[in-house]
């Protein structure tokens, strides 16, 4: 099968974050068992979803991983031209349909050189990693990484197939989302000094939040690598009161944190939290039963940083040709989680992070056919002797 037949059958299994992921996994367990790859399932909690591990070629330090995530983002309330969940060749040089980019792509890229790589005599070994929950927080990878630094022989480099133009990224932004709820005391609108609003709080700390960035620029904590070049701080969703006469009792917001490689998240969120004290002092002296409480929705997803990578930059640059430049991202993926394992990590990936998450998302074909001549490349790498 080539990766746009491949393509085809993955993009069909609806693996929204919410869903199973199961079925999409059984196919791939089957196309793996008819080629004698073996491999590794390992499940979430519920058993309701899994990631992946392959291996092709001998169980020895040394070998190469290519991640990549089986799930993917919402299509509710988007006005897509066709079923989302059908791929469809639009004539047009591109192929559309959910997870094309985002990273089925890449996933169809590797699967279809399997027949070819198990023909070889790779001397390193060739990893797949597939993981689920990716886009709900990196939620599944830290399980799937801590089985094969447990169980197997240990790999040297990670590429971790997002959608980069197959353009090598070295750093990324770490993510952490949070919520916070503000609980006041209702009055009648009327009677201000009563109450105490939530909502008129919960607006003084959103105001912080934004705030905490210009301090960070004015503090020169950037990196000009990234086209954001500060930490940023944002607020997503907010939701509180229950009329306009009265004074609102709760007032809920829900806000991110994008970390530079070089701040610390807590430094960051302490930040807020220090605020968020001083409101909350000054709420109870009208009100003791109010306060202010905020709470992470997601364990961290660390940040990349541009160091340790030679091994695995090179290797992508012998494989795309030594002129290409290496950049970094504003996006979170499960790259990190491999660097804090002391692997040699980036990202590189068919398709382009602009078509992700939009209605008829698309691959463009010339991407796709690039990330069939990288794996082709790199499993020839793999099967002569080399220091990269």
């Amino acid at each position: 099968m080539t990766a746009t037949e491949i393509l085809q059958r993955l993009v069909g299994f609806a693996t929204v974050s919410r869903d199973s992921n199961l079925a999409l996994i059984e196919w791939i367990e089957a196309w793996l068992d008819d080629h004698g790859v073996e491999h590794w399932r390992i499940e979430s909690d519920d058993s309701r979803k899994a990631n992946l591990l392959a291996r092709i070629g001998p169980a020895v330090e040394g070998g190469v991983v290519l991640s990549g995530h089986t799930d993917v983002v919402p299509v509710d309330g988007q006005p897509w031209s066709s079923d989302p969940f059908v791929l469809r060749d639009g004539n047009d040089g591109r192929l559309y349909g959910r997870g094309t980019c985002d990273m089925k792509g890449f996933i169809a890229c590797a699967l279809a050189e399997v027949p070819r790589w198990v023909t070889m005599t790779l001397e390193r070994p060739l990893w797949l990693a597939f993981s689920y929950d990716e886009e709900v927080g990196c939620v599944g990878a830290p399980r799937m990484i801590e089985r094969l630094m447990a169980d197997h022989p240990r790999p040297s480099t990670v590429i971790v197939g997002e959608p980069t133009l197959m353009q090598p990224v070295v750093a990324q932004k770490g993510a952490t989302n949070l919520r916070t709820t503000v609980t006041g005391r209702e009055a009648h609108s009327s009677q201000v000094y009563q109450g105490v609003s939530a909502i008129h709080v919960a607006a003084r700390l959103v105001t912080k939040i934004e705030d905490v960035m210009r301090e960070l620029k004015a503090e020169g904590r950037v990196d000009e690598a990234f086209n954001v070049v500060h930490s940023s701080l944002h607020v997503g969703r907010i939701e509180g009161g229950t009329a306009i006469n009265i004074m609102a009792r709760q007032c809920t917001f829900e806000w991110e944190i994008r970390h530079l490689p070089s701040d610390e998240i807590e430094e960051l969120r302490g930040r807020v939290d220090a605020y968020a004290a001083e409101l909350e002092a000054e709420m109870q002296r009208t009100a003791p039963e109010t306060g202010i409480v905020t709470e992470a929705l997601n364990v961290t997803v660390p940040a990349l940083a541009d160091r340790d990578n030679d091994e695995v930059l090179g290797l992508c640059r012998a494989l795309l040709g030594s002129e290409v430049e290496a950049s970094a991202v504003a996006y979170a993926t499960e790259a990190g989680q491999f660097q804090r394992q002391g692997l040699s990590t980036l990202i590189c990936g068919p398709g382009s992070i602009s078509q992700a998450h939009q209605p008829d998302e698309y691959i463009e074909c010339e991407q796709l056919a690039a990330g069939e001549r990288f794996m082709t490349a790199l499993g020839e790498r793999l099967s002569t002797r080399s220091t990269a």
